[in-house]
């Protein structure tokens, strides 16, 4: 499952962001789009993309940043399933025990 955020952003900050969304790992998918909302650019991200192949993206983004004054980001994160809580174990004593005896 994923989840989709949306983010507005000014085109100076555009390529700064979209730099710390891919530096977080678990984002798969960005989008970007005009203030209206038409879809200009969409690239996926996978994990353990180096900078070599981002590079052009980088370059690319950093074109639309000087072209656009407002924008948005539409981000798609994998969902990281939660880990099941672990069951406390019994409490286990060791020390001496007082026993009755009748």
């Amino acid at each position: 499952m994923s989840i989709k955020e949306t983010f507005t952003i000014t085109g100076e900050n555009l390529l700064k962001r979209v730099k710390e969304l891919i530096a977080e790992g678990n984002v798969t998918k960005i989008s970007i789009s005009d203030k209206s909302g038409k879809e200009i650019m969409s690239f996926p991200v996978t994990l353990g993309v180096i900078g070599v192949v981002l590079a052009p993206i980088f370059a690319a983004v950093g074109a639309l940043a000087a072209l656009l004054t407002e924008c948005k980001i539409t981000v798609e994160r994998s969902e990281k399933p939660t880990e099941p809580e672990k069951e406390a174990a019994p409490e286990q004593n060791d020390g001496p025990r007082d026993i009755e005896v009748h």
